[in-house]
């Protein structure tokens, strides 16, 4: 049976929204993928200074389990060329899982929700644009309640479709 899960994807090397289209496509081998938000350039935040990342958020129906689905994630993200020597370094691509279904998890390799999503505009931006009443699993509370919660700052421009 397939499960509804949010992911939020970011790019801040190289072209982009190129990055973000392969990871995209990648996806699709995965499972399903229904919506994808629109491209949003924003601040990088909890990082030493580097360039604007590309983020969106894509909505993926899929059968694979959390392990299975964040092993494959792994995987994408490696084949694109992204490499963990660093914590919060410059990174070709970055896939996170936002939410499955309703599930709260807590497994070493993945915390569902994900654990700081509510705290960033990057994250809750483009999410809110493609699920707005989609529900935290902990905090009971729709992604556009968070957003809508969160304090001024963090830069997220919307960027035209093109």
């Amino acid at each position: 049976m397939n499960k509804v899960v949010y992911l939020s994807l970011g790019s801040n090397v190289g072209d982009r929204a190129a990055n973000l289209n392969t990871a995209v496509e990648k996806l699709a081998e995965l499972g399903t993928v229904v919506t994808v938000s629109s491209f949003y350039e924003t601040e990088p935040v909890e990082t030493s200074p580097q360039p604007w990342f590309l983020n969106c958020a894509v909505k993926l129906e899929t059968e694979k389990m959390p392990r299975q689905l964040i092993a494959a994630i792994l995987n994408l993200e490696q084949e694109m060329g992204r490499q963990r020597r660093q914590p919060k370094a410059p990174r070709i691509i970055d896939v996170d899982i936002l939410l499955f279904g309703s599930s709260v998890i807590d497994l070493p390799s993945l915390t569902v929700p994900h654990p700081r999503m509510h705290e960033r505009r990057f994250v809750l931006e483009p999410l809110a644009e493609i699920a707005p009443d989609a529900r935290h699993a902990v905090f009971k509370r729709a992604v556009r309640e968070l957003r809508d919660a969160l304090p001024a700052g963090q830069l997220v421009k919307k960027l035209a479709a093109g």
